[in-house]
């Protein structure tokens, strides 16, 4: 149920802040960690970093004004593929900053970083975890993925995209072989 409350708080507070109007800026939030995140090693449960990263890309998406246009076209987000490294622990009660941000794009998708930052204590500033997600919309009157330049259209950018991180482009080979994996089943 707090993730329902963490999404309602992500969608009344994105109303207050700032809007984000260039794409590659880091759009944060601030959370703790909370009871219902922990896993049996008394921390925050693995799969909890990637519904936490959903909400990361809700305020990015909501904040940007992409969210609202996209929902008028009957588009609704999609991730392709997410990976995370997992560096230190989020204690019980732990405040951390979680970073989202558009890293580049190609003609069909985003990809995004996402990082947790330690608040306070003795690792103050210290990463947690990083994700690396590949996103996109989804026409569902078309039944085709929105192309990216559409998108940046929406949010009246005529931007070329930043050039692609080797550690991405190895990601994208490495996805694109366990792509061919699902489909040969």
């Amino acid at each position: 149920m707090s993730l329902f409350f963490r999404s309602l708080w992500v969608y009344i507070f994105s109303l207050f802040r700032p809007r984000i109007r260039d794409i590659l800026d880091v759009a944060t939030l601030d959370f703790y960690v909370l009871p219902n995140d922990l896993d049996t090693n008394i921390h925050m449960n693995n799969g909890r970093y990637l519904t936490i990263m959903d909400l990361g890309r809700f305020d990015l998406v909501l904040r940007t004004g992409l969210l609202a246009h996209m929902m008028k076209q009957k588009a609704m987000p999609v991730l392709s593929a997410a990976q995370v490294r997992w560096r230190l622990s989020l204690n019980p009660f732990q405040k951390f900053t979680l970073e989202t941000r558009v890293v580049c794009w190609d003609d069909k998708w985003v990809y995004m970083e996402q990082r947790f930052i330690i608040r306070g204590g003795l690792k103050d500033g210290a990463v947690a975890a990083i994700g690396i997600v590949k996103g996109s919309f989804y026409n569902t009157i078309d039944k085709i993925t929105v192309p990216t330049p559409e998108l940046l259209r929406a949010l009246h950018l005529d931007k070329q995209s930043p050039r692609m991180p080797d550690h991405i482009r190895e990601w994208q080979a490495a996805e694109e072989h366990l792509k061919a994996v699902t489909s040969a089943v």
